[in-house]
């Protein structure tokens, strides 16, 4: 079975895919930027007596990624499979409302934090010829939407960047997977800012009645860990798996529609964009 290290495990898909995999027996290394937040991981390690080893290992900070990798490598000889999966929202907001810093933070995690775990394993792996990288972006990540420009612009960067490294290391016999949630049922959607009402721009308090209407029936993120578990044991060199009920339908709403469409629809009354999203998704909004 693989040694599998997998990013932000602390909740959300990060726990469920560690889980997922331990469950059918490979060996996993659950990380985190601080393990206080591992309780709930912790407890179902203890209950199931999963193959699951604890470590910190902060992808925002290099020594951090370096040391972590490091001592997996020392401890186990190999990692066949990187999960990125850590990750930050935007906390929403326009372009001109979200400050510098904000973007670059999420850029900073979303990207940079995925590329530092990245290569921190690949010359492993390209000397073993084989391993699996596994790196979890979004539906963002090829659609984007206002108010989340801070966030698909980390994910566009990312989805770009595991193009060009499938690419690279396929010589290697090395997979790389782009795996692309739709609305998934994590602490996430929890973090956002408050709608400010002094905001000239009506699309953070849209998005978020489009979010809370999808979450209405909830998918589980154990969705999206038993699809990247299923993904690690195939043989399948297939780049992109967008998961959950909503993804691939949203990726071919975005499909069928112009460039302009897409800008003109975003500048629609309140009552045109409820009765828009009730005909082409089903959802009933709160706004």
């Amino acid at each position: 079975m693989a040694i599998s290290l997998v990013t932000g495990t602390s909740s959300g898909i990060g726990l469920a895919t560690a889980v997922t995999l331990a469950r059918r027996g490979h060996k996993v290394i659950a990380t985190m930027r601080n393990l206080d937040g591992a309780g709930e991981l912790r407890k179902i390690v203890s209950a199931e007596g999963l193959p699951i080893t604890l470590a910190t290992l902060d992808v925002d900070d290099d020594a951090s990624v370096n040391d972590a990798v490091g001592k997996v490598l020392a401890e186990n000889g190999c990692i066949d499979v990187l999960v990125n999966n850590a990750g930050v929202g935007s906390r929403g907001g326009s372009v001109e409302e979200v400050p510098i810093g904000a973007f670059r933070q999420v850029m900073e995690t979303n990207f940079f934090g995925g590329l530092r775990c990245i290569k921190a394993v690949i010359a492993s792996m390209r000397e073993r010829r084989q391993g699996c990288i596994v790196n979890v972006t979004s539906v963002a990540g090829r659609v984007a939407m206002a108010p989340e420009a801070a966030y698909a612009a980390s994910k566009w960067a990312f989805e770009a960047l595991s193009e060009c490294l499938a690419q690279e290391m396929k010589a290697f016999n090395v997979r790389v997977l782009i795996i692309e949630p739709g609305v998934i049922a994590t602490p996430i959607f929890s973090k956002g800012r408050p709608v400010s009402k002094d905001s000239p721009y009506p699309h953070l308090r849209r998005l978020r009645a489009f979010f809370n209407a999808s979450l209405a029936k909830p998918t589980s993120p154990y969705v999206v860990g038993e699809k990247i578990c299923e993904i690690v044991e195939s043989d399948s060199w297939q780049l992109r798996y967008p998961i959950g009920p909503d993804a691939a339908p949203f990726l071919k709403w975005r499909a069928s529609k112009t460039d302009e469409e897409v800008v003109n629809q975003a500048a629609e009354s309140d009552t045109d964009y409820k009765v828009r999203v009730k005909r082409e998704f089903g959802l009933d909004l709160e706004l």
